[in-house]
């Protein structure tokens, strides 16, 4: 969509430079998946600082003592911090995890008021879920800091854009740990994912793009094509594309999915424009016999 969207704006590039923000999209969806785990990593790693700092205290309280680093030195973090997978796949994707160390501290040491993480440090024993549950909670804390995620977007603006896909792979990622074998590549987007979908889609929907508003444009009633907001045509071209050249997409998941894209991408009234406009479409191009689906629970 905002590769096209783009494209809309420069009638001078080609449908080759128009792919290519499409494949920078996906490498940075990827390389932000990783900073953000590079992140986390100097986060849980500080906790060795905090307790060599602790234990070299003049006259360090019992707490003091007690205190472990094991919010880093547990094996599900281990794996992690030690992972030369992921330092591989940093240095593949020239991803530079280094900021402010001051942040990272902040993160932490905010982190370390909570009840249950003070518990879990003087606690003698741990179960892997225990490990998990600390883990995931400090990710939880680090993404409700307004800090941490301008620096993911200082780095990757398009974060605004990635982050529920990022958080729900950060996510899964801490709850496979230990890292078993690929366990950060997996994912990057599949082939499959990447060119049979995304770029099947894109590239067709340039292709076709005075087709589909020929299609389109009976359905507008009074609307002037020239007066439909250009996102807003955009994603009906995308969803009709999709609707008639993806046969194992069923119908009313295109409508519902292109539906939501509106509600954050364009205006207030897009969401009712787009939904009565792709329900039009879906009901003439039935009758016409151009919307073909296929596999159990599609044919109609």
């Amino acid at each position: 969509m905002q590769a096209l969207y783009a494209s809309s704006r420069d009638p001078k590039m080609t449908d080759a430079q128009v792919l290519g923000l499409y494949e920078r999209a996906i490498r940075r969806s990827y390389e932000t998946y990783l900073f953000s785990l590079a992140l986390l990593r100097q986060i849980i790693q500080f906790a060795v600082k905090d307790e060599a700092r602790k234990k070299s205290k003049l006259r360090p309280s019992k707490e003091d003592l007690a205190f472990t680093a094991v919010l880093a030195n547990n094996p599900l973090s281990q794996s992690l911090l030690k992972s030369e997978e992921m330092d591989r796949l940093l240095k593949e994707h020239k991803v530079n995890p280094q900021v402010d160390k001051d942040a990272i501290r902040r993160f932490y040491t905010d982190f370390a008021q909570n009840e249950e993480y003070k518990a879990y440090v003087l606690s003698k024993e741990h179960t892997e879920d225990d490990h998990q549950k600390m883990l995931l909670g400090l990710y939880k804390h680090c993404i409700s800091d307004e800090t941490f995620e301008e620096i993911i977007d200082d780095h990757y603006p398009s974060w605004a854009d990635d982050k529920s896909l990022i958080i729900g792979a950060v996510k899964k990622t801490i709850k496979a740990l230990p890292a078993a074998e690929n366990a950060f590549s997996q994912f990057f987007p599949t082939e499959e994912t990447v060119r049979d979908f995304g770029e099947s889609l894109l590239r067709q929907t340039l292709e076709q793009d005075h087709l589909l508003l020929e299609t389109i444009e009976p359905t507008l009633q009074n609307w002037d094509p020239e007066r439909v907001a250009i996102l807003d045509m955009i994603l009906l071209k995308m969803a009709l594309c999709e609707l008639i050249h993806f046969p194992s997409i069923p119908s009313k998941v295109t409508l519902n999915e292109f539906v939501e894209i509106s509600k954050l991408y364009s205006t207030d009234k897009s969401k009712d424009f787009i939904n009565g406009i792709l329900d039009r479409l879906m009901k003439q191009l039935k009758k016409e016999g151009r919307i073909k689906k296929e596999g159990r629970g599609l044919i109609d």
